[in-house]
């Protein structure tokens, strides 16, 4: 038994190392793990795996090393459940090593538990978690530590172990409780000198770890740094007197910190094309699992966002094209019957209007049914059959959580988590939006718009700085249309107890600030000030007491999570220079508002 189980784990181990070099095959040895069909709650977790078995994500020796000490796990698996893991067992070395010795006695309650402990150190291990000695994690890694006599457990080179094993005894099996079958201990040699661990903390796969910087950046950013120094001396050395040369220099010194922060951000601007390229093969590797011809184009790959932008593009852009693949396009014999080509097109293209950015995923297949997508959503309750809804509004059905119109599960589709992954990322983190344009027949576009600055929950924003009370808070300018000072009259209650302002002729609900956070209500004699937001196609106004001014701010999050415990609609604080203030997150803050008027 043992020797069938480690003649697999050796052949599985072999294959991981092929990867390394190319000759391997992720999906097949995803497959031969049992990882290929995870289930898991989360969405996020799904494509990750998703990508994995698509070959998007890169093949790196982390990775390697991680399946590796997954096939480790499994050894420890099977002599668990074979009867091989008890008290006083030798090391085991997966190619040389062979015990003629039976099994007399099954393990016990003490070596099942021990055992038990070192399997779920070693699962802590591969997510990245320290344990501590008294998970096992000590004696499980032959690589680092010693055992209490000071023998260091390591490893030996080729030779000088086929000595050793030669030399030990029969009875050797007895002789050595202290190396009580440990799965971190099964190596070999090819093993250990192709693949080294990973130090440290792992990164996220889709973080986009270096960016090419031409020699022509990198000179201005040393001029411009040499600026800042030469007009800071130039402050400092001047006397306090002389107000007129100290104002001139921080204008000088204000101009030189703009064109740095603009030099910086261009340096970040990565082509779409990083992640682009690497579409052609998931469309692959999927249509062959289909059984499908496609003919996949991309354009528009040379046009260049923040890199913030660019890692979160990655797994929306794999469910969609996995989207159109599997739901969109036919199959070859339902596309002749519909007197189309066999080969089906799918079109990848990015485009920048304005201040936003667009990317389109076209296909000429089938399209959306809108009669069978509403069907469905009644189906699950997601729609209410007194409501008249448009085709718009119909094919927004599809990107709610759990949504879907496959009719067996598959490792493609039928899980309902693609789309919502595609929102978490489009509209959350990039705060963009999806819109989705499609005819019966002849086929689908979907398009994300995302626009061009970067995400308000990082970096350096321009902001509007208002007072409610005795706080201070920061709005993101690019959230606001104007700053309105109304007059009494144009304030109204609605019987339902909804306030709205009228604001140039046009009537908004109003928010007031005061009341969402428990503050003082303006004093006497204050004359309250409106920002006027915008959230999609809503515009809502917000009642605060003072505007001061519109400046940059340094946003950033809070190390503890504040907002799952006081449910408070804020991004996290700014820093203005002289104070620091809490950022509003006023997506969440008209989003709530809005339901408990409702409610």
């Amino acid at each position: 038994m043992k020797d069938s189980i480690s003649s697999c784990i050796t052949q599985l181990q072999e294959s991981i190392i092929g990867l390394e070099h190319g000759s391997g095959d992720i999906t097949s040895i995803l497959k031969d793990l049992g990882l290929e069909h995870v289930k898991m709650p989360s969405a996020q977790v799904i494509a990750l795996m998703d990508m994995l078995n698509d070959g998007i994500t890169p093949i790196t020796p982390e990775l390697i090393t991680a399946l590796l000490d997954i096939t480790e796990a499994q050894k420890k698996f099977y002599y668990c459940i074979g009867g091989l893991l008890n008290k006083g067992a030798a090391k085991v070395e997966s190619r040389t090593v062979r015990d003629p010795e039976p099994i007399k006695s099954s393990p016990s309650s003490f070596d099942m538990e021990k055992a038990e402990r070192e399997m779920m150190a070693e699962m802590a291990a591969m997510v990245g978690e320290t344990p501590d000695e008294d998970d096992g994690w000590e004696k499980m890694d032959g690589d680092t530590e010693k055992d209490q006599g000071g023998t260091d457990l390591k490893p030996a080179p080729a030779a000088q172990h086929e000595q050793d094993e030669n030399s030990l005894p029969d009875d050797s099996v007895d002789q050595e409780p202290v190396q009580a079958a440990a799965a971190k201990e099964i190596k070999t040699e090819e093993m250990s000198q192709s693949v080294q661990p990973a130090a440290g903390k792992k990164k996220d796969s889709q973080a986009i770890s270096s960016i090419r910087v031409s020699t022509q950046q990198l000179d201005s950013l040393i001029e411009l740094v040499g600026k800042l120094m030469v007009t800071y001396a130039v402050i400092a050395q001047t006397k306090t007197d002389n107000m007129s040369k100290i104002s001139s220099s921080l204008a000088e010194l204000d101009k030189v910190i703009r064109n740095l922060q603009s030099e910086v951000d261009e340096i970040r601007m990565v082509p779409l094309k990083q992640i682009f390229m690497p579409m052609h093969r998931l469309v692959k590797s999927t249509s062959q699992k289909l059984g499908k011809r496609i003919k996949f184009s991309i354009e528009g790959d040379e046009l260049a966002l923040d890199k913030t932008i660019v890692e979160c593009l990655n797994e929306p852009l794999v469910h969609l094209l996995r989207n159109a693949l599997d739901h969109g396009i036919e199959s070859a014999e339902d596309r002749q019957m519909c007197g189309k080509d066999e080969v089906g097109n799918v079109l990848l293209c990015a485009s920048r209007k304005g201040e936003f950015a667009y990317i389109e995923i076209i296909d000429d297949g089938k399209g959306l049914d809108a009669d069978i997508l509403l069907s469905k959503a009644l189906e699950r309750g997601i729609a209410s059959p007194e409501k008249e809804y448009t085709k718009e509004e119909i094919y927004e059905f599809i990107l709610q959580s759990g949504f879907s119109t496959a009719s067996a599960v598959t490792d493609i589709s039928g899980r309902g988590v693609g789309m919502d992954a595609v929102v978490t990322a489009v509209k959350n983190t990039l705060d963009g939006k999806i819109s989705i344009k499609s005819e019966l027949g002849k086929g689908s576009t979907f398009t994300i718009s995302i626009p061009l600055s970067r995400s308000v929950n990082e970096g350096i924003v321009d902001a509007l700085i208002a007072t409610v009370a005795e706080e201070t808070f920061i709005f993101p300018s690019r959230e606001v249309l104007e700053v309105y000072e109304p007059v009494e009259h144009e304030f109204t209650d609605l019987p339902d107890g909804r306030e709205t302002v009228s604001i140039r002729g046009k009537v908004h609900p109003l928010i007031r600030m005061y009341k969402v956070f428990e503050l003082d209500p303006p004093a006497e004699g204050v004359i309250p000030k409106v920002i006027l937001v915008k959230l999609g196609e809503t515009r809502v106004a917000i009642l605060v007491d003072e505007v001061l001014r519109q400046q940059k701010a340094v946003v950033t999050g809070f190390t503890l999570p504040v907002n799952s415990i006081y449910k408070l609609p804020i991004l996290g604080f700014g820093m203005m220079g002289e104070k620091d203030a809490l950022v509003i997150d006023t997506e969440t803050l008209i989003t709530s508002q809005m339901e408990e008027s409702a409610g």
